[in-house]
């Protein structure tokens, strides 16, 4: 324990983008500093110390990283009630105008993240701009797609898909309006929707199979459970094209993990999409147009070279600049200089 040099809290017990983002970087971080988190909610190999050890922790100079208003409110407690000898930094992945009360806590870090330009543009002070990375070891193309299919019950012919919470939000009513207007021109495309409708989003979910029904495709536009998340690259890189239609989104991962499994991607031009894609990897469309998602998706379902060379770039694409490890190291880089 006296090692530590970085401490991430996470204080909410339910799952959410940043739950996920401290669980996947933490353990990496740790390879390169001494760094755990604390608090709730988090799998058990994430390195962890209990939130009421803190205060009886060895005194010395550490890192606090919080991702919340309630964890920089709480580093501020700590250092102000002299409990702990911190530095407080602050990760930012809105992308809205901030409230009095949020600007006055981050006006007190002593270093603020954004997770892309646009995010830190609703920042009143400097940001360092961090983009987040994945496991380009976990999320790589198949070896064989078609016997990875085979393996998974899907079809053969194209198959073009669209994961994540089932919402508005999400964009998936854009998605399924899009493949309906697409899929009658591709007779051998096959359109995949994979996800879960939480509560509240059900009667949702059941309007979008209905509708799918009445258009005749109910074949053709698959619904499909939920899978743990150690199963998702098989099913990214089962397809030919992933579309991201998101209306908004903080940051949104999902499009590179399915680049990084070889797979083009059409996004909507929000979170930090505009910055992960490029004309070689993929498409961008505005946001709640289901016609502009059929036709970008329509351009690459109709051109199989263009489909291949584009899912080829988007592998070297997220090699080259979006991979965890870097990541985590242009963050353990603002915890040296910090601690310096």
């Amino acid at each position: 324990m006296s090692e530590i040099d970085v401490i991430a809290p996470n204080l909410k017990r339910r799952l959410s983008g940043v739950t996920a983002t401290i669980a996947r970087l933490v353990p990496v971080q740790a390879r390169m500093i001494g760094i755990v988190a604390t608090g709730p909610g988090l799998p058990p190999e994430t390195p962890h110390v209990a939130l009421w050890r803190l205060p009886f922790l060895k005194r010395r100079l550490r890192v606090w990283h919080a991702r919340r208003n309630t964890e920089m409110l709480l580093g501020l407690i700590l250092r102000g009630l002299g409990l702990s000898r911190l530095k407080l930094m602050f990760t930012s992945a809105s992308q809205r105008k901030h409230s009095g009360y949020t600007k006055w806590l981050i006006s007190k870090m002593d270093a603020v993240v954004a997770t892309s330009a646009r995010t830190a543009s609703y920042l009143e002070r400097p940001a360092t701009v961090i983009l987040h990375g994945i496991d380009t070891a976990t999320f790589t193309p198949p070896e064989d797609r078609a016997a990875l299919r085979a393996r998974l019950g899907l079809p053969d012919g194209l198959l073009i898909g669209c994961y994540g919470r089932i919402r508005a939000q999400k964009g998936t009513d854009a998605f399924v309006d899009a493949m309906i207007a697409a899929l009658p021109a591709h007779p051998e495309a096959t359109a995949l929707v994979m996800g879960r409708a939480t509560e509240g989003h059900g009667e949702f979910l059941s309007g979008l199979k209905a509708k799918v029904a009445e258009a005749g495709l109910s074949e053709r536009l698959l619904f499909l459970p939920e899978v743990t998340v150690d199963r998702m690259a098989d099913w990214y890189g089962a397809l030919d094209l992933y579309i991201a239609p998101q209306r908004w989104e903080g940051f949104g991962l999902t499009p590179l993990e399915a680049m990084a499994c070889g797979v083009p991607v059409v996004a909507t031009t929000v979170g930090a999409f505009p910055e992960i894609l490029t004309p070689e990897t993929g498409a961008l469309v505005e946001p709640g147009d289901p016609q502009a998602l059929a036709e970008a998706a329509g351009r690459y379902l109709s051109d199989p070279e263009a489909l291949r060379a584009a899912g080829q770039a988007a592998r070297v694409h997220v090699e080259a600049g979006f991979r965890i490890e870097d990541e985590a190291a242009a963050l353990v880089a603002i915890y040296r200089d910090l601690l310096a």
